[in-house]
Order: structure tokens, then sequence, then C-alpha cells
């Protein structure tokens, strides 16, 4: 049956193994035929649909006779990746095809047999190392060192004495992949080949001792930027295994070598540019211990690698207030990521000098990055960083953090810190100066805090009742209940949230009338007070609100209940029939973990709502059986959105190997 010649533009053939259904008689040789198609995305949506065959083992067998097609390269190699993906199912094919006459089928073979990566296959491939066939052997060795096993091990160290250059580098690379590495003696041995040196550094990294990492810091002396890049590779191999207690250990060995190099830092700046990221990444450990300041800048863009962030990080921090101000100095000239690291780092790097720089900062960074240069203010122990942090409280944004950062600057700075604030609280500057006030101020702040809290303008009765239980548990509780009872709603409400931070035996009582509040934001905190406070006596008033119309407050109820471990399946199904979606949401994530809510999912994959078909369908995944897959896979087949179509997918992905 071949229904591709009907479709001859390329999008339709893909659209047409894409919707195959897999039970479809016939199904196998359509997709066999796919494997040969002229595009690869036809190709590979047939190697994909391969793997969802309900036959596997005859799938596999019929894939090793496309493997021998010559002259079909397309075809074998989606045959070989669709094989990989066949799991166990293509083992026992692959091994005996180990023995095929053919060598190039061997390696095919062995190929596949590494990308599965299954134990069971080690032995074969052991003795597959036999081969008559160069090729067939250095494959074997490659796919020894992703299958691994102790007699993978050792055969691959066996192959170090081999006189043939290939199957000693596959033999290195496959033990670095095991992380198993040989004695130091012949690690160092081996290091005399230019071709294998590479490979050499990569395992000689994996040695945790300090005479592997004096050698190491010998590759660093070389004149060939080729061997520097390798040790780097080794160093920066050794450290990120390292224990943390040894870090100190090496970093002594790499200062000492480097120093007696007068162009330590030229060196590095090269390596920090190179393509391989192990050697960018021992290049940083490499600077870190130097604590060469001059490299701040290539040190922060070597975080556009992701993987390298902490390590930036990390050597960034150890480069001083010298580095700090040289990385002020580019800001404008470093990408985005290295801007980010660059002030992520700041916090550790600023001095009382800073303080300018930072404020020029602040006028243009990003936004997501101002919070981070507001933290590094507080850090510069500069009374001339008040005033800008005071300034900022009233960006709503900056707020939170601008407070936190002069709670940090008043440790070095607290006179000039406490003055400024009470001038804000006095000026009527913002409400969020009470917050600060109480933060840094402490007890001695109470005083000022009760008199705010009978203020004439709610916004500062509000702010003062939430700042006071923060200094004290006792006078909080007292202006809490004064508030719960005043004529502002915003005071009414800052006193349910207060409420539910300090809690205590009586906060459930006290909640009670805010619940029925005739203001809504009022009612919403209150709600969310009792799940933080755990005023469980208070389930029945919040039983009642699942079912509320105002959306927001019933998802602050199902979430308060589920906080109280009070979510009972009753509950769970009222707020699953509620018309805004999001309690629909929150209920399946309410009971997500129980089987209530497994069942809850099962019947809302026909829900209208397309998010909440995709929210079911992730409970299913987390928390579904194997009874759970027929439904979900009807449900594939009918989903019409892209997106749940995804998340259905995966979850039959998850539920099938339960």
């Amino acid at each position: 049956m071949n229904h591709l010649p009907e479709f001859p533009a390329e999008e339709e053939r893909y659209r047409a193994l894409h919707e195959l259904d897999p039970r479809m008689p016939g199904a196998l040789e359509v997709l066999v035929l796919g494997l040969h198609d002229e595009s690869w995305r036809v190709r590979h949506i047939a190697a994909e649909a391969l793997k969802r065959l309900p036959s596997p083992r005859e799938v596999a067998e019929r894939l090793i006779c496309v493997l021998g097609e010559r002259g079909e390269t397309g075809a074998r190699n989606a045959a070989a990746e669709a094989l990989a993906g066949l799991g166990g199912a293509s083992l026992g094919p692959l091994v005996r095809l180990l023995a095929h006459p053919d060598p190039d089928q061997r390696k095919f073979a062995a190929d596949i047999l590494g990308q599965l990566g299954q134990r069971t296959a080690e032995l074969p491939l052991v003795q597959a190392l036999e081969d008559a066939d160069l090729n067939v052997r250095v494959a074997v060795s490659e796919a020894l060192g992703r299958v691994g096993g102790e007699h993978a091990a050792r055969a691959l160290e066996a192959l170090l004495e081999d006189p043939e250059p290939l199957l000693r580098l596959s033999a290195l690379e496959g033990l670095a992949l095991l992380r198993c590495p040989p004695p130091l003696s012949v690690v160092v041995a081996l290091l005399g080949d230019m071709r294998l040196q590479r490979s050499a550094f990569r395992v000689l990294g994996l040695v945790p001792q300090v005479a592997a990492t004096e050698r190491i810091c010998q590759g660093l002396a070389s004149p060939l930027r080729s061997v520097r890049e390798a040790a780097l590779g080794g160093l920066g191999t050794q450290t990120a295994l390292a224990e943390p207690v040894r870090r100190g250990e090496i970093e002594a060995v790499v200062r000492a070598a480097l120093r007696r190099l007068p162009d330590a830092a030229e060196r590095l700046a090269q390596a920090l540019e190179a393509d391989d990221v192990t050697v960018r990444a021992g290049a940083l450990v490499a600077v870190a211990a130097l604590g060469e300041a001059s490299l701040a800048v290539p040190v922060a863009e070597a975080a556009r690698e992701d993987r390298l962030l902490r390590e930036v990080l990390n050597t960034l921090c150890r480069l001083g207030p010298e580095g700090g101000r040289a990385l002020l100095a580019r800001m404008p000239d470093l990408s985005l990521p290295a801007r980010a690291a660059a002030v992520e780092a700041l916090v550790d790097l600023v001095d009382p000098s800073s303080v300018t720089a930072l404020c020029a900062l602040l006028e243009w960074a990003e936004e997501d990055l101002r919070a981070g240069v507001v933290r590094a203010l507080g850090r510069t122990r500069s009374p001339e960083a008040v005033p800008p942090l005071v300034d900022l409280l009233v960006d709503p944004a900056l707020a939170g953090v601008a407070t936190r950062a002069l709670g940090v600057l008043a440790g070095s700075a607290r006179p000039a810190v406490l003055a400024a604030l009470e001038e804000a609280v006095e000026n009527r500057a913002t409400p969020a100066a009470v917050a600060a006030l109480a933060r840094v101020g402490g007890a001695p702040a109470l005083p000022a805090l009760r008199r705010l809290a009978r203020d004439v303008e709610p916004p500062w009765r509000a702010a003062a009742v939430e700042a006071a239980g923060e200094v004290d548990g006792a006078v909080g509780r007292e202006l809490s209940r004064a508030a719960l009872a005043d004529e502002a709603v915003p005071v009414r409400a800052a006193g349910a949230r207060a409420m539910g931070r300090l809690g205590g035996p009586e906060a459930g009582a006290l909640l009670l009338p805010a619940l029925h509040d005739e203001d809504v934001s009022v009612r919403l905190a209150a709600v969310q007070a009792v799940g933080e406070c755990g005023a469980v006596e208070r389930a029945t008033e919040l039983e009642t609100l699942v079912r509320h119309p105002d959306g927001a407050l019933a998802v602050a109820a199902v979430r308060a209940l589920a906080r109280l471990g009070a979510a009972s399946p009753h509950v769970l199904r009222e707020a699953a029939g509620h018309p805004d979606a999001e309690v629909v949401k929150a209920a399946l994530s309410a009971g997500a973990v129980s089987e209530e809510g497994v069942a809850l999912a099962l019947a809302l994959l026909g829900h209208a709502r397309w998010d909440v078909r995709a929210a079911a369908a992730r409970v299913l995944g987390d928390s579904g059986g194997p009874e759970c897959l027929g439904a979900a896979r009807q449900a594939l087949e009918a989903e019409p959105d892209a997106l749940a179509r995804q998340t259905l997918s995966d979850a039959v992905e998850r539920l099938s190997r339960r």
C-alpha cells in the first residue's frame, strides 16, 4: 500500500506521514518508502513514525534490511535513526548484524549500538574488537565508550597499546566518555604523540591528582596554541569534576605555572575565544586563579555560552574592585548575556568609588538588569548610595529590591540610611519608605509605626500595619486586628495579609469577617491569608467561595484549600465545573498527585479550552498510570490545537513507559 506518490509536493508527503495511523495495515511499508524520500524532512518524520508502530521487533528486522541497500545513503541513515529510536527492540538484530559478511554493515551495527547505549551490548561489542576491518574496530571502540561497563573500560585501556593510532585515539575518547582514566603514567606517555595529545589532556583532566594538574600546567607553557588549549580543556574538566575543597589546591598549581609566563594574560584572552567550550571553561579557571582583572570583559563575554555562566560569575567575582571598574567602564559595549553576568558579579565587585557609575547605569540599563544594579548600589558601603536608593522607593518595580539594598547598606552606613528614610516618611515621599524604615530601624522604629498606623491617609496606615509585623509579632497582631476593622479597603486588606503572615491561634477567628467583606480585594487577601497561616477551621467558608463568580477569588479559594490539605474530591469537582478556565486549571493543579485529580484530568481531556486540555494532559503525564494511556492516545488523535497536541504527545510517551 503506497500513498506517497499521490502527494508530489514535499509538504503534502510530510503531512501524510505525520498524520498516518500507525495501526493502518501496510503502515510499515509506507513508512519504509518514506525513508527513501528525497526530502530529509520526510525521511525524518518517517523515522519518527516508525518508532510508534505496534510491532517494534518486526520494524527492527525490516530496517536492518534497509541498512543493506547500498547507494541509498539517505534511507540508510534514516533507518539507522529509526533503529536507535526503537531502543531494546533493535538490540538483537543489531548484535547479529555485527557478524554480517559486509564490513559496512558491521560498522553500521556498531555505530547504532553505540547510540543505543545499552549495557547489554557491552560483551558483543568487546568481542567485535577482534574484527578484521580497522574501520569496524574503530566504530566498535567508539561505541564501547557510549555503552560503558567494566569489560568495556578494560578493553579500551588495552587498545591504548595498539600500534594503530586511530584505535588508540578512539580508545582514549571512549575512556574519556566513560570517565575511566587509565593510570597517570599511561596517559602521560600518550601526551608525547601529537595525534593523541588533545584526547590525552582530556583524559588527564579526569585524574584527580595534583600530579595531573601539574602535567596539565606544563601544557599551558607550550608555544603551540593547540597544545595550550588542549591543556586548558583538561583543566576545565578536572576543575568541574573536583570536590569544592580541591579547587584551591588546583588553582594554586595553576597560579604558580601562569606567573612564570610573561604573556599569560594574552594567552588566556586567546583561549577565551576558543570554539571548544571546555577550553573556555579551563581558561576561566586559569583567569580566576591568576586574578587577572584586565580580562574582566572577555570573561564576561564568555557568558554568551549558557553552560559557562556559573564559572563566569565565579571568575568575575575573583577579579576584585579593579575588575568591577573595568566592567562598569565597558558596560555599553558588552553583549546582553555579558552585561547580565557583569551586573550579577558587580554585587561582589563594587566599592565606594562605583556609586556614580552605577547611578549612570541605572539610567539606561535593561529593565531586568536594573534590580542587579540596585543590589550593587547597596553593596558599595558608601553613604553616597543612600539618596539614589531612597529615591528608587517610589518605583513600584524596584521598591522591594531598593528596600533590601538599603538594609544591606545600613550595615556600613546606618545613620545615613535611617536619617534619609525618616526624612522620606516625614515628607510623605512614598509608603514604601515605611517598610524600609522598619527593616533598617528595627524595634526603635515601632513608635513611628504606631503613629503611622493612626495616620489620616489610608496608604500610610496600610504600610505601617504590614511593616510592624516584620519588626515585632505582638505589635503586628495588635495593629492587624485594628486594621481588619478599618473603614478603608486598603487598610483592611493590609490587615488580612499581615495576619496571614503572622498567624497564631486567633488568626482564623480574626479573619472570618474579612472573608465576608463587602470588597472583593479584602476577601481575596483574607482567603490567601487563611491558606498561609493554616487556619483550617475556615475551610467551610473557603469551600463556599470555590463557587464564587469572581474567578480570582475562586482560584484563591482552591489554592488555599489545597494548602490546608482540605481540597476534597467534592471541592475539586465543583471547581472543575466553574465557568472560569483558571479555576478549572487550579483544580487540576490542586489534585495533581491524587487519584481524584487523575480522574478529573481524564474527564477534562474533552474540555472546550485548549489550555485546560493541556493542563489535564500534564497531570496525566505526571501522575497517571498505564490505564490512562488509551484515553490519552484517543485525545491526542482528536486534538486540533498544536500546543495541546504537544503536551498530549509528551503525556502519551511518559505513560507508555509505565
